[in-house]
Protein backbone atom coordinates (compact mmCIF):
# COMPACT_ATOMS: atom_id res chain seq x y z
CA UNK A 1 0.00 0.00 0.00
CA UNK A 2 3.04 2.44 0.84
CA UNK A 3 4.38 1.90 -2.44
CA UNK A 4 1.48 2.50 -4.56
CA UNK A 5 0.88 5.68 -2.16
CA UNK A 6 4.55 6.79 -3.22
CA UNK A 7 4.36 5.94 -6.71
CA UNK A 8 0.56 7.85 -7.11
CA UNK A 9 1.21 10.76 -4.80
CA UNK A 10 3.64 12.84 -7.16
CA UNK A 11 1.00 12.24 -9.81
CA UNK A 12 -1.91 13.32 -7.62
CA UNK A 13 0.35 16.81 -6.41
CA UNK A 14 1.53 17.58 -10.13
CA UNK A 15 -2.10 17.65 -10.79
CA UNK A 16 -3.86 19.16 -8.27
CA UNK A 17 -0.71 22.00 -9.03
CA UNK A 18 -1.57 21.73 -12.87
CA UNK A 19 -5.14 21.81 -12.16
CA UNK A 20 -4.72 25.39 -9.79
CA UNK A 21 -3.05 27.12 -12.24
CA UNK A 22 -5.50 29.08 -14.15
CA UNK A 23 -7.46 29.46 -10.94
CA UNK A 24 -4.04 31.59 -9.84
CA UNK A 25 -4.50 33.79 -12.98
CA UNK A 26 -7.97 34.78 -12.10
CA UNK A 27 -7.55 37.17 -9.79
CA UNK A 28 -5.46 39.74 -11.65
CA UNK A 29 -8.10 39.59 -14.16
CA UNK A 30 -10.86 40.37 -11.56
CA UNK A 31 -9.18 43.24 -10.00
CA UNK A 32 -9.16 44.83 -13.41
CA UNK A 33 -12.89 44.86 -13.33
CA UNK A 34 -13.50 45.38 -9.67
CA UNK A 35 -15.44 48.47 -8.34
CA UNK A 36 -14.10 50.25 -5.54
CA UNK A 37 -16.25 51.52 -2.93
CA UNK A 38 -15.76 55.05 -4.01
CA UNK A 39 -16.78 54.27 -6.93
CA UNK A 40 -19.78 52.45 -5.89
CA UNK A 41 -20.96 55.40 -3.31
CA UNK A 42 -20.60 57.78 -5.89
CA UNK A 43 -23.27 56.06 -8.37
CA UNK A 44 -25.44 54.79 -5.85
CA UNK A 45 -25.41 58.89 -4.72
CA UNK A 46 -25.68 59.99 -8.40
CA UNK A 47 -28.67 57.59 -8.52
CA UNK A 48 -30.43 58.87 -5.65
CA UNK A 49 -29.83 62.53 -7.08
CA UNK A 50 -31.56 61.60 -10.24
CA UNK A 51 -34.31 60.48 -8.21
CA UNK A 52 -35.08 62.99 -5.67
CA UNK A 53 -34.45 65.23 -9.45
CA UNK A 54 -37.59 62.71 -10.88
CA UNK A 55 -39.44 63.07 -7.55
CA UNK A 56 -39.59 67.38 -7.62
CA UNK A 57 -40.09 67.18 -11.34
CA UNK A 58 -43.24 64.90 -10.83
CA UNK A 59 -44.95 67.04 -8.11
CA UNK A 60 -47.86 68.95 -9.44
CA UNK A 61 -46.98 72.40 -8.13
CA UNK A 62 -43.51 72.23 -10.60
CA UNK A 63 -45.46 71.03 -13.37
CA UNK A 64 -47.75 73.64 -13.20
CA UNK A 65 -45.10 76.03 -13.20
CA UNK A 66 -43.31 74.63 -15.86
CA UNK A 67 -46.43 74.59 -17.83
CA UNK A 68 -47.22 78.22 -16.99
CA UNK A 69 -43.44 79.14 -18.27
CA UNK A 70 -44.40 77.45 -21.57
CA UNK A 71 -41.92 74.68 -20.79
CA UNK A 72 -43.75 70.61 -21.87
CA UNK A 73 -42.67 68.44 -18.75
CA UNK A 74 -41.40 66.41 -21.12
CA UNK A 75 -38.80 68.01 -22.49
CA UNK A 76 -37.69 68.95 -18.86
CA UNK A 77 -37.88 65.16 -18.70
CA UNK A 78 -35.45 64.38 -21.40
CA UNK A 79 -33.27 67.45 -20.65
CA UNK A 80 -32.67 65.68 -17.42
CA UNK A 81 -31.80 62.34 -18.39
CA UNK A 82 -29.15 63.70 -20.46
CA UNK A 83 -26.95 65.94 -17.91
CA UNK A 84 -24.25 64.25 -16.61
CA UNK A 85 -23.10 62.60 -13.07
CA UNK A 86 -21.29 65.82 -12.42
CA UNK A 87 -24.42 68.40 -13.30
CA UNK A 88 -26.77 66.17 -11.79
CA UNK A 89 -24.68 66.43 -8.41
CA UNK A 90 -24.24 70.21 -9.07
CA UNK A 91 -28.10 71.10 -9.42
CA UNK A 92 -28.91 68.64 -6.28
CA UNK A 93 -26.41 70.98 -4.26
CA UNK A 94 -28.70 74.17 -5.58
CA UNK A 95 -31.53 72.65 -4.84
CA UNK A 96 -30.45 71.66 -0.99
CA UNK A 97 -29.30 75.60 -0.86
CA UNK A 98 -32.78 77.11 -2.01
CA UNK A 99 -34.97 77.79 0.66
CA UNK A 100 -37.35 75.30 2.05
CA UNK A 101 -40.66 77.32 1.90
CA UNK A 102 -43.72 75.51 3.07
CA UNK A 103 -41.41 73.11 4.82
CA UNK A 104 -39.97 75.15 7.31
CA UNK A 105 -43.21 77.20 7.67
CA UNK A 106 -44.72 73.10 8.83
CA UNK A 107 -42.05 72.59 11.44
CA UNK A 108 -41.73 75.90 13.16
CA UNK A 109 -45.55 75.55 13.63
CA UNK A 110 -45.07 72.23 14.57
CA UNK A 111 -42.22 73.21 17.19
CA UNK A 112 -44.37 76.18 18.78
CA UNK A 113 -47.92 73.28 18.94
CA UNK A 114 -45.39 70.73 20.63
CA UNK A 115 -43.73 73.58 23.31
CA UNK A 116 -47.45 74.94 24.01
CA UNK A 117 -48.22 71.61 24.69
CA UNK A 118 -45.73 70.90 27.26
CA UNK A 119 -46.00 74.11 28.93
CA UNK A 120 -49.65 73.15 29.37
CA UNK A 121 -49.52 69.77 30.20
CA UNK A 122 -46.74 71.14 32.93
CA UNK A 123 -49.29 73.68 33.98
CA UNK A 124 -47.12 76.68 32.97
CA UNK A 125 -50.00 77.76 30.43
CA UNK A 126 -53.53 76.82 29.62
CA UNK A 127 -53.74 77.01 26.13
CA UNK A 128 -55.31 74.02 25.03
CA UNK A 129 -58.40 72.74 27.10
CA UNK A 130 -58.05 69.54 26.08
CA UNK A 131 -55.07 68.64 28.48
CA UNK A 132 -57.01 69.28 31.95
Amino acid sequence: MKRVARIVSPFVIASFTMGSMPAMATPSAVVDGMVTTQEAMSADRTSADRERIAELLNRDDVRNQLVAQGVAPAEVEQRVAALSDEEVRQMNERLDQMPAGANAVVGALFVAFLILLMTDLAGLTHVFPFTR
